[in-house]
């Protein structure tokens, strides 16, 4: 199987969890070599994502490691088998990696839930809102890169708006609804199009406002992937140096925590719908 030059956060996440495994069983990389009949570079390039693994292999790997957990060695045949060409990769060599791994990972969610205090979440923004965020962080942009990014932002939405979508639930602060990104008219548009998301069944928006008491939440915005088996989900936070993709589970378990706090104290559904449909009304 042909060397990867740049794997997938997808392949890595699958590296990354037969390296867990093999550690965990006190193994080292020699013998998953002598298992497999190859030589420790191979398995080392397996690990890193940098090479291809048959789901054979992996059952194989974690039936040497003493993996009792069926699910998620069934997860992990799963994406070693997947060889999704998805609408993203028309974007490889054009768009930042990170932008086609969130893609991938949304793809391939169980759910998906975001968490923002400044702006509003990229499923749920329209083409305006987006615009106008690409085009004031990168004002040198010429024209075709920034409307190459708004065109693939729109394109994410479609794991909301597909036929077998993604359940998803959004907690939004009041801060990011009144910020105008950009003119009047496009705020009541933007939040016109939260109110029509919010419709679906599958579409959950909560609000967080200015007058709840004892809040100190503002640091736990986040944009987080459920896996088909809590272990593989991810936490995906950008900043000042990029995206970062968490999978570790003790972080995975504070952002579940942080997640289900900032629900917690929101509005419920109705009463959030009410909250943006009279802030669509003031402008």
């Amino acid at each position: 199987m042909a060397r990867r030059k740049e794997p997938t956060a997808r392949q890595e996440r699958l590296a990354a969890e037969l390296r867990k495994l093999r550690e965990a069983a006190g193994l080292k990389g020699r013998e998953a070599a002598a298992l497999l009949g190859v030589d420790s570079a191979q398995v080392s390039q397996i690990e890193f994502g940098t090479a291809g693994v048959s789901g054979d292999r992996v059952r194989r790997l974690a039936a040497h490691y003493a993996c009792s957990d069926t699910e998620l060695v069934e997860a992990l045949v799963a994406m070693a088998g997947d060889r999704t060409s998805g609408w993203w990769d028309e974007y490889r060599g054009a768009l930042p990696k990170s932008f086609l791994d969130l893609s991938e990972l949304e793809h391939h969610a169980s759910h998906r839930w975001d968490v923002d205090f400044l702006h509003v979440p990229g499923l749920l923004q329209t083409e305006e809102y987006a615009r106008a965020l690409f085009s004031y962080v990168n004002p040198d942009f010429p024209e075709s890169e920034l409307e190459r990014r708004v065109e693939h932002r729109m394109q994410r939405r479609v794991v909301i708006e597909r036929p077998d979508p993604v359940p998803y639930e959004a907690v939004i602060h009041e801060a990011a609804l009144r910020i105008k990104v950009g003119d009047r008219a496009e705020a009541r548009a933007q939040l016109t199009r939260i109110l029509e998301l919010s419709e679906a069944a599958h579409v959950t928006v909560r609000v967080i406002p200015f007058e709840l008491d004892a809040f100190a939440g503002a640091g736990s915005a986040m944009v987080y992937a459920g896996g088909p088996v809590p272990q593989l989900d991810t936490v995906v936070r950008d900043g000042p140096h990029g995206t970062l993709f968490i999978d570790a589970e003790a972080q995975l378990n504070r952002y579940r925590t942080l997640f289900r706090r900032v629900e917690a104290v929101s509005l419920e559904p109705a009463r959030s719908r009410d909250f943006i449909n009279r802030l669509a009304e003031e402008l």
